[in-house]
Order: structure tokens, then sequence, then C-alpha cells
């Protein structure tokens, strides 16, 4: 390995500094939404997953700001589906500067799933 790369696998042992990865999650000011800042993978997806049940409460088209995250993995994106689908009719999520994996999953797997808007 180089300087400055990171090993494959969170949180993983290599006898320096643990490298779990972090979720940040805050909320908006100027409209009704969160904001988050990490990334989303196995030692995130409760944080990830308490943030999306918060969500539907938070208005009618809340808002998910990811411009600070920089992945969301499979799992993330099925968990941000699922609740898009719970929303019921008429309502959305907007979801503010996915990062690339987001937007490309949603893509493929749901791409006509009318309750998630992306905006870049």
């Amino acid at each position: 390995m180089r300087p400055g790369d990171v090993p494959y696998g969170e949180g993983t042992d290599y006898g320096g500094p643990s490298l779990r990865a972090a979720l940040c999650v805050g909320l908006l000011v100027e409209r009704p939404g969160l904001r988050m800042a990490g990334e989303v993978s196995l030692s995130t997806h409760p944080t990830w997953e308490g943030a999306l049940e918060s969500l539907p409460g938070l208005g009618k088209d809340p808002c998910l700001e990811l411009a600070a995250v920089t992945f969301i993995d499979v799992a993330g994106a099925t968990a941000l589906a699922c609740m898009a689908q719970r929303l019921g009719s008429g309502r959305r999520v907007i979801v503010d500067r996915p990062p690339p994996s987001l937007r490309r999953t949603l893509e493929t797997f749901w791409s006509e799933l009318a309750a998630i808007e992306v905006t870049v």
C-alpha cells in the first residue's frame, strides 16, 4: 500500500488507528429534511436507517441533502427506496446531490419509483 491508501474493510485493525466509517446527521434549517455527511455502509446502517425513519415526520416532501455523503451501498439505497414506498400517495422524498453510487443504484433498480426525486 502507498501512504494515504485506505485498506479494504471498515474498522479493520491493521496495527494502526481504527478505520471505522462515520455518518453525521443534522436537521436542515431552510426546509424540512436532513443533511448528512460521511458514508453509508455496514457500520453506519443503524444511523442511516434511523434517519430515514424520521424523514416522513418532517414534512410532506422532506429533503435528504447528501452533498457531503461520499458513498451509499446497495443496502442503504434499498432502505431509502423502502422508506419512500411507505410515504403514501402523493408524497415523495427529495434526494439532493446524492453521491454517484446512489444515483446509479436508483437508476438501475428504482428508476420508476415516483416517491424519490433526485436533484443535482
